[in-house]
């Protein structure tokens, strides 16, 4: 062990223990700390022939019915994280709130004029009702503050306080939905299987999960009734054991009052472990906010089965590969049509020098580069959203050795005037619609943490009772975490990409009635 082992004292080791940690693991992070995480290199963003595959029509219609035959012989299931609070929907609606209105007239009118149009004022209503008042009247007298503080706080509908799941977001004649309604409905019509069950795992908060268990009871059997389907859904929270160790500016471990150990929430990253969990062959991953009306489903889960019917292809093809590498030795022609099925369909970059190796050592090396999870990522037009993007990436274990991955803004280093560039330069913006082949070519599930990238970390300064300290988020789900899974690019259609980020989304037309 290392010196800095010596330094743990006996309540440290108890409170490492008592996240799930080991003390590895905190030396590991306190490492990490010290030496900094490196920014990500990006070689060139991906486009279309190069990283990015755009399908022909008849593909499309080939890829479907692949789907439909997987059906048959495959377990599907929907994983969308959902434990994200709505409070960063209502970001400016707080700054109204905490102003007491509106600094500008034209906000305060275009509020009023909006206020209706979201599906949730009829519970508004109730509200003002349960307090014997009306809300036109408030609107009338223009009370915004008394508005939104019925809205965000728990003297009303406390939307500020719930996840977006539990969010009332769309409005149908026999009522509203929530997005967790929503992907119930959307998950009805490409997870399920023979026994006419559909399956879905949803990631909540320890704080929520009551309530979401709650809202499931009360509309699951509404759902499985209107949609002639059983529903087998299940929930998981973020472990604590994926909970990260803080330090201070000194990169020593941060301590609070009581001279404790502090350890901090480790992002999105930290899902990795509960999709680890999964039993399944085939995973559809999609945030909870991404979700649509009935009347625009169609296109979105056309575009889900082609996705499935795309992996599925890939897979067969790279299990068969597998097999033939594993039975024995492969001649000469099947090595060099291994490599070339690794470059031309997975876009795996082969070494200089390859074909001049020896056979056993290709043998190993096409091995272990088949021989991996596999994911296939709907990729949208950029069209000026926030978030990450496709990008052949530079790995910096010095090989030159290129992939194919999704980068967010802040793994670049934007100080570098070409890295920015390349940043700025991208047509492709990732919508976070996946579909992930977890099991080997003998039918075992992989071990998804042997495959994440830790130098895809993220070091940010927070604070803590008014005192700064260092906090390290675990590689994010679908950056660091896959990163030497087997990755592919696909383009679909913008209408297959609705988040709401903000409150002020429901108002687009697709989120409309």
């Amino acid at each position: 062990m290392s010196q800095i082992v010596g330094e743990w004292s006996a309540r440290d080791l108890e409170r490492v223990s008592s996240e799930g940690l080991t003390v590895e693991e905190a030396e590991r992070e306190l490492a990490l700390f010290q030496r900094g995480v490196s920014p990500v290199r990006l070689d060139r963003p991906c486009r279309e022939g190069d990283g990015i595959v755009s399908l022909r029509a008849t593909e499309e219609e080939e890829l479907l019915k692949v789907y439909k035959e997987a059906l048959r012989t495959k377990r599907f299931i929907k994983f969308v994280p959902a434990s994200g609070a709505a409070s960063r929907m209502f970001k400016e609606w707080y700054r109204w709130l905490g102003e007491g209105g509106f600094s500008e007239k034209a906000e305060g009118d275009a509020f009023v004029r909006d206020l209706k149009r979201y599906c949730f004022f009829s519970d508004l209503q109730e509200i003002f009702a349960g307090q014997g008042r009306d809300p036109e009247e408030a609107i009338e007298k223009r009370e915004y503050a008394t508005i939104l503080r019925l809205i965000l706080t728990e003297e009303g509908l406390n939307y500020g306080g719930l996840p977006k799941a539990l969010l009332k977001f769309h409005a149908y004649p026999e009522g509203c939905r929530t997005p967790l309604e929503e992907h119930l409905v959307e998950a009805a019509f490409y997870t399920r299987d023979g026994q006419n069950c559909s399956h879905l795992h949803f990631t909540v908060s320890s704080e929520h999960q009551n309530a979401v268990r709650k809202h499931l009871q009360q509309v699951i059997g509404t759902y499985e009734s209107r949609l002639n389907t059983v529903f087998e859904v299940g929930l998981s929270i973020q472990s604590t054991g994926t909970n990260t160790l803080a330090v201070d500016l000194g990169k020593r471990p941060f301590r609070d009052e009581r001279g404790g150990l502090v350890f901090r929430p480790g992002g999105h990253g930290s899902l990795l472990a509960n999709l680890n969990d999964l039993d399944a062959d085939i995973v559809f991953l999609k945030n909870i906010d991404n979700c649509v009306p009935d009347r625009l489903k169609p296109q979105t889960v056309r575009w889900k089965k082609i996705l499935a019917g795309y992996l599925i292809t890939l897979q067969d093809g790279i299990f068969h590969r597998l097999r033939l590498l594993s039975a024995g030795n492969p001649g000469e022609a099947d090595l060099a049509q291994i490599a070339r099925f690794c470059r031309k369909k997975l876009h795996l970059v082969i070494p200089p020098g390859f074909s001049k190796r020896s056979p056993a050592e290709r043998r190993s090396f096409l091995f272990e580069k088949l021989n991996r999870p596999l994911r296939v990522c709907g990729m949208v037009k950029n069209e000026g959203e926030p978030g990450g993007g496709p990008f052949w990436v530079d790995h910096s274990d010095g090989t030159g050795a290129l992939s194919l991955q999704i980068v967010e803004e802040s793994q670049i280093d934007r100080n570098e005037s070409g890295q920015r560039t390349l940043w700025e330069s991208s047509t492709y913006f990732n919508p976070v619609d996946l579909v992930c082949g977890v099991r080997d070519y003998r039918g075992e599930k992989f071990d998804l943490t042997r495959f994440i990238d830790q130098d895809w970390s993220t070091i940010s300064r927070k604070s803590e009772q008014g005192r700064d300290l260092l906090a390290l988020e675990r590689p994010g789900l679908w950056n660091g975490s896959m990163a030497y899974w087997n990755t592919l690019f696909v383009e679909v259609p913008l209408v297959t990409f609705n988040p709401v980020k903000s409150v002020t989304d429901l108002l687009r037309p697709q989120h409309l009635p």
